[in-house]
């Protein structure tokens, strides 16, 4: 296998793996708590409501990433778009929990890291595919 498709292919793997982490923590509030740091978190309707919505759109972008894998230089547009809006929207999400003291920096830290990491190896991956497009002329086996 070509080493392009290898890299989108692992690119599409570890961001289902990562969104499906990020579901299951949405719809587990407990899971959450710890993962936030934060003690004594007895989320209301409101909260179980919202995050029940955004567990869906998580669940549905593992989806995503898994259909992509199944042609992974047709559908390596599925990167930029797991980019921007979403991990950038998500970071930016956390950005406003740590600025209205919800979740400390601490907390964040680890998972702006992780979201810069994800962020480096999807737009390489796609960056890398472009290219050995190019260069073989269209044609990746």
């Amino acid at each position: 296998m070509n080493d392009a498709i290898r890299r989108l292919r692992f690119c599409y793997w570890l961001g289902a793996i990562v969104d499906l982490a990020a579901g299951v923590q949405m719809l587990c509030p407990p899971l959450f708590a710890f993962g936030m740091g934060l003690g004594a978190f007895h989320p209301g309707a409101d909260y179980r409501y919202a995050m029940g919505m955004g567990a869906s759109l998580m669940f549905g972008w593992t989806a995503l990433l898994l259909w992509a894998d199944r042609k992974p230089i047709e559908r390596m547009g599925v990167l930029p778009l797991t980019v921007a809006p979403v991990i950038a929207g998500l970071a930016l999400n956390q950005a406003a929990g740590v600025s209205s003291g919800f979740i400390s920096l601490v907390a964040a830290a680890p998972i702006w890291a992780l979201q810069t990491a994800l962020t480096g190896l999807f737009l390489h991956a796609c960056f890398r595919a472009r290219d050995a497009l190019r260069r073989g002329g269209g044609a990746l086996k």
